[in-house]
C-alpha cells in the first residue's frame, strides 16, 4: 500500500528542535515507518515560487495535517494571517485528517491569534496537550497508532474481538441464539432464558463493543457469516486411497456460524468410516461405535475453527483418506506452547477468545487445557494410532484409522461417486429386495428400533447437525423405501416417528444374518498406500472447488444445466421435459442437494409451496465447466 503522508505545520523558530525530531522518528520507527512518511519545511528544495504557496501545495498533497500550536503566532501576511492557519485552514477546506497538539503554556503567555487559532481548532477536531519534547513523541505515537486501527491497517487486539464495521444486530439469527442460551442452559447452566433479547445475550459474552458486534458475534451467530469473513467456511473431502489424487469421490464446502460449521464437519467424517453395531439381545439399546471415537474427531476439527487465524485466505480443511484424517487449519502455536507441551495438560491459551468461550458455554470445548491430551488417550484406546500433531506453516491434525480392514460383516462394500457406502441387497419379502443402498441408509436401518423419533435415531448415530441428518440419512431413506412415518398425512408433526418398512426389516434382516458386530465400511480401498500429505498437497485441495473435479450422475448435469436463476420444481421439469415427479425429486433434486449444487430458497421449509432452487456458488462453478464441455465439442 501507498504511505499516508503528514504534513507538520508549527511555527518553524519556535517548534524546530520538535519538528526535526518528529521527521526523524516517523521515517525510522518499525511501526509508524511502515505506514506513513512525513513532510517538513526544512526538507523542502529550492523552488521558483513562493514557500507560502508551496507549502499550501504540499498540504493539498498530503493526507495528514499535524498542527503543533505554541505560544507564538509567527511571520502574519498583508491579511494579518499566518502560514501555520493558513495551513490549518487549507486542511479544514480538503478535508483532511486533522492532529492538533497544543503545548501547556499558560494562556496569557499566547499571541492572541494564536489564542483564536487554538479556539478555532478545538471547535472541529479533538487536540491533545504535551508539556516537553517526548510528551509530545508519546502523543503523536498514540494518535497515530489509533488512526491505523480506524483504518483497520493494524490491531491491536484479538481478531475476534475487533468491532466489525459493516455488520448490524440485523445480520444476528435471533433462532441460533436462542439455541445457543438452550444448549448453555443445558450443558453449562447460563443464566440466562431463550426469550432474552439477542442484544443482552451478546453484552453478557462481550460480543458487542462501543454499541457495534464483533467479528466473534458474527462468526458465532451471524446469519450469514461467510458474506463478511469469506473464508470462514470449513472444505471436507475424502479421498480413495491414501494421497491426495484426483478424481475426488466427496467434496463439500460447509458454510454457518461456528457451531454448525463443526457439527457439519464432524458429521462428514463419521458419515464415511467404518461404524460398528453391536449385539442388540442383551440391551434395548443399540451398541454404536465408530472407527475413530466421535469425540476425538470432534476434538481436533473445533481446535481447528476455534483457534485458526481467521485474518488469513486459507480455510479449515478436513481431508478423509483411507488410513487417516487430517484437519488442518491456518494459525500457528502461541509462542509459549510446543508440540510435546500440547500433547500434556496446559494452561488454556486461546486463540480467539470470544469465540473459544461460547463454545465453552455450548459443551463443545473443555477450557482447561486437556482436550488434546484426551483426544490421544481416547484414540490410544480404541486402539488407534496416536494422532500426531504438526506445526509448519499451518498447523494440522492427523487421526489415523484401523491399521487394516476388518472383515465385512455386510455384504459386498463398493465405493460410490458421492463416496459412501454402496452394496447389493437381496431378501424374499412379496418378491424380492435388491438395489443399491447408501452408507446412510444402512446406518438407519441397523440402528432403528421400533418407533423412534429423528432426534433419537440422530443421537443414536452421534450426529448433531439437523439439516446434514435429514438431508443425508432421513430423505434418502424415505425415499429409497427403507423407512416409514408414523404420520405420513403430516410430515412435521413434532411427534413424528419413523420405522422400518417391510423392505426395511428385509434389509435389516440380511445384516443381521452375521453376529455380534456389524460394520458399515465407506470403501474397500486397500490400505496399500504411505502415508504421503505436505502443506503444499494441502493448499492444492483448496483449490478443488474452482476445478469441481467430483463425478455426477447424467441427471444431476441435466439439472445443473436446466436451471437459470431462481426456479421451482415444476418449472425445471417443464425445461427438462420430465413427467414422473417422484423420479425427478429423487434423481435429481435430492441429488443435487446432497452434493450442494443447489440450495432451496426457503430451506425451513423443504415442502413449501413456495419452494424454488438455485445454484449455489459450487454449483454456478460446475455449470461454467459443464457449458465449456460442450462448446468445445462443437
Amino acid at each position: 500500500m501507498n504511505k499516508l503522508r503528514i504534513f507538520i505545520s508549527s511555527v518553524q523558530s519556535e517548534f524546530a528542535d520538535e519538528r526535526q525530531m518528529l521527521y526523524d522518528y516517523l521515517m525510522t520507527d518499525a511501526l509508524l515507518g511502515s505506514f506513513f512518511e512525513t513532510f517538513i519545511f526544512e526538507k523542502l528544495p529550492a523552488i521558483d515560487i513562493n514557500s507560502s504557496e508551496a507549502y499550501l501545495e504540499q498540504v493539498k498533497h498530503s493526507d495528514i495535517y499535524m498542527g503543533i500550536f505554541g505560544k507564538a503566532y509567527g511571520y502574519e501576511d498583508k491579511d494579518g494571517i499566518s502560514p501555520t492557519e493558513r495551513e490549518f485552514n487549507m486542511a479544514s477546506q480538503e478535508y483532511k485528517t486533522r492532529l492538533i497538539f497544543i503545548s501547556n503554556h499558560n494562556v496569557k503567555e499566547r499571541h492572541p491569534k494564536e489564542r483564536q487559532l487554538i479556539k478555532k481548532a478545538e471547535d472541529t477536531v479533538v487536540r491533545k496537550k504535551f508539556g516537553d519534547a517526548n510528551e509530545l513523541k508519546t502523543s503523536v505515537y498514540a494518535a497515530l497508532v489509533n488512526l491505523l486501527e480506524e483504518k483497520e491497517l493494524i490491531r491491536s487486539g484479538p481478531f475476534d474481538a475487533t468491532v466489525c464495521k459493516d455488520a448490524s444486530i440485523d445480520d444476528i439469527d435471533t433462532e441460533r441464539v436462542q439455541w445457543f442460551v438452550k444448549t448453555g442452559r443445558s450443558k453449562r447452566g447460563f443464566p440466562f432464558l431463550p426469550e432474552t433479547p439477542p442484544e443482552e445475550i451478546l453484552t453478557h459474552l462481550n460480543l458487542i463493543k462501543n454499541g457495534k458486534l464483533t467479528n466473534a458475534a458474527v462468526l458465532l451467530f451471524g446469519k450469514q457469516p461467510q458474506g463478511f469473513f469469506i473464508t470462514s467456511e470449513v472444505r471436507c473431502a475424502m479421498f480413495h486411497g491414501n494421497e491426495i489424487i484426483k478424481p475426488i469421490p466427496s467434496y463439500q464446502v460447509y458454510k454457518g456460524d461456528v457451531f454448525q460449521l463443526v457439527d457439519q464437519a464432524v458429521d462428514f467424517v463419521l458419515s464415511r468410516i467404518d461404524l460398528y453395531v453391536g449385539d442388540r439381545s442383551q440391551s434395548v439399546d443399540v451398541p454404536v461405535h465408530y472407527e475413530i471415537p466421535r469425540t476425538a474427531v470432534a476434538e481436533a476439527i473445533v481446535n481447528a475453527v476455534a483457534h485458526r487465524d481467521y485474518t488469513s485466505n486459507g480455510s479449515v480443511q478436513v481431508m478423509l483418506f483411507r488410513n487417516r484424517v487430517e484437519i488442518w487449519n491456518p494459525g500457528q502455536l502461541p509462542y509459549h506452547l510446543t508440540i510435546p507441551k500440547l500433547k500434556k495438560p496446559h494452561g488454556s491459551f486461546p486463540a480467539n477468545p470470544l469465540i473459544a468461550e461460547p463454545l465453552y458455554l455450548a459443551g463443545y470445548i473443555e477450557r482447561m487445557g486437556t482436550g488434546i491430551p484426551d483426544m490421544i488417550k481416547t484414540c490410544l484406546n480404541a486402539g488407534l494410532k496416536e494422532p500426531e500433531l504438526v506445526q509448519e506453516e499451518s498447523f494440522s491434525t492427523i487421526l489415523w484409522r484401523k491399521a487394516e480392514v476388518t472383515p465385512q460383516a455386510t455384504g459386498p462394500v463398493s465405493g460410490e461417486v458421492s463416496g459412501e457406502v454402496s452394496g447389493e441387497v437381496s431378501g424374499e419379502v412379496s418378491g424380492e429386495v435388491s438395489g443399491e443402498v447408501s452408507g446412510e441408509v444402512r446406518r438407519i436401518v441397523l440402528v432403528l428400533q421400533n418407533e423412534m423419533k429423528r432426534i433419537d435415531i440422530q443421537d443414536v448415530l452421534q450426529l448433531k447437525h439437523d439439516d446434514y441428518f435429514r438431508l443425508n440419512y432421513i430423505l434418502p431413506a424415505l425415499d429409497s423405501g427403507y423407512i416409514e412415518m408414523t404420520d405420513p398425512d403430516n410430515p412435521t408433526n413434532p411427534n413424528q416417528r419413523y420405522r422400518l418398512s417391510v423392505k426395511g426389516l428385509a434389509l435389516k434382516n440380511t445384516i443381521d444374518k452375521t453376529p455380534v458386530t456389524n460394520q458399515v465400511t465407506p470403501q474397500d480401498t486397500p490400505y496399500d498406500t504411505d502415508h504421503v500429505t505436505t502443506q503444499d498437497t494441502m493448499q492444492d485441495t483448496m483449490e478443488v472447488t474452482m476445478e469441481v473435479t467430483m463425478e455426477v450422475t447424467v441427471q444431476v448435469k441435466g439439472l445443473l444445466k436446466a436451471i437459470d436463476g431462481t426456479m421451482s420444481g415444476i418449472e425445471i421439469m417443464k425445461k427438462m421435459k420430465l413427467n414422473n415427479r417422484e423420479h425427478f425429486r429423487l434423481e435429481y433434486i435430492l441429488s443435487a442437494l446432497k452434493e450442494q449444487l443447489i440450495e432451496m430458497t426457503i430451506p425451513d421449509k423443504p415442502n413449501s409451496r413456495f419452494q424454488k432452487y438455485r445454484l449455489t456458488a459450487k454449483g454456478k462453478v460446475l455449470q461454467q465447466q459443464l457449458k465449456k464441455i460442450e462448446k468445445s465439442k462443437k
